[in-house]
């Protein structure tokens, strides 16, 4: 994968960087955040990604804007060195998923008739990956057996309650808060922001977990998706769907698919309409990517609402 610095100035880092073709920003980004409401992850009104990244010395902000079908431009600014500016362009290659190839999806979507049109359609999205575990499972947590807006709500609030606005150009962003931020709130704040007692219960264990090391992202890629699902499934209110989410969107395993997921059985009606279907049938044609049908099924549903690509509330 190609890498050229363009420019340095004012502690802004500019980079080129090549992507697998077929890629779009604005649906990768789109899957990525889901709703526009969503305060971490921003698209301005001229379709640019931003991003706040925590875990620096001081807030790193990522600016992305698709240039050409095969390149992204990539604008870091406020990192302290070399070191870090590798760090958060390593962070924002990770979240957009800009190396995936999706060859064995494609061939297998051509085989089902309500599929096609809707690949054919969103051809360009890739995977997202959140930057942490923790993210991937806070999101997972909060989206439980609620609706999607219901879910953002929560996040959103949630985020309110533990981070502190960056400003940039006018608008407020935020970085997504650490575990530890979570660990040090009391219960009211983050029980006023939506979360239950059991969610609540939940994410304290996790945080826990992950703090303490007993739970890392380096023991779930070092093993196969069920394996590294049972160890998720270890933490109390971490149940299979919860653990195939984590695996999806935190560590891009795209052999996995959140079956028993009432919002998924909507949008596989949605798509497919009046046609037949067997979703196990489908499952195994689409194999170890069957995870890209999840956010296919998500587009087809934000598409619907006129979320893809749309400007961030801020």
């Amino acid at each position: 994968m190609t890498l050229r610095v363009a420019t340095t100035v004012d502690s802004k880092v500019r980079y080129e960087i090549d992507v697998t073709k077929p890629y779009r920003l604005d649906l990768t980004v789109s899957v990525l955040r889901r709703l526009s409401t969503n305060t971490v992850d921003v698209i301005t009104p001229e379709g640019e990604y931003v991003r706040v990244l925590d875990g620096f010395r001081k807030s790193v902000l990522v600016r992305v804007t698709q240039t050409q079908p095969a390149a992204l431009t990539v604008v870091i600014e406020g990192c302290d060195g070399p070191d870090e500016c590798a760090q958060a362009l390593a962070a924002a290659r990770r979240i957009l998923g800009v190396e995936r190839k999706l060859s064995h999806f494609y061939s297998a979507a051509k085989g089902i008739p309500w599929l096609w049109p809707l690949a054919v359609r969103m051809r360009g999205v890739k995977p997202p990956r959140y930057p942490t575990l923790w993210e991937a499972c806070v999101n997972a947590i909060v989206f439980q057996q609620v609706s999607l807006i219901a879910a953002s709500s929560i996040s959103r609030r949630l985020i309110l309650a533990l981070s502190s606005p960056v400003r940039c150009g006018g608008i407020a962003l935020y970085a997504f808060p650490g575990a530890e931020a979570l660990r040090v709130t009391t219960d009211g704040p983050l029980r006023a922001a939506g979360l239950s007692t059991n969610k609540l219960a939940t994410l304290r264990r996790v945080a826990d977990a992950i703090l303490s090391g007993s739970l890392d992202e380096k023991m779930l890629e070092e093993r196969p998706s069920l394996d590294a699902a049972m160890i998720l499934r270890e933490i109390k209110g971490i149940g299979p769907w919860t653990a195939t989410v984590i695996l999806l969107r935190g560590l891009a395993r795209l052999d996995v698919f959140p079956m028993n997921d009432s919002s998924v059985a909507r949008n596989l009606v949605f798509v497919a309409g009046a046609a037949h279907f067997d979703i196990d049938a489908v499952l195994t044609a689409l194999g170890p990517q069957r995870g890209m049908l999840y956010y296919h099924l998500l587009l087809a549903r934000l598409n619907a609402r006129g979320d893809i690509g749309r400007a961030s509330f801020t």
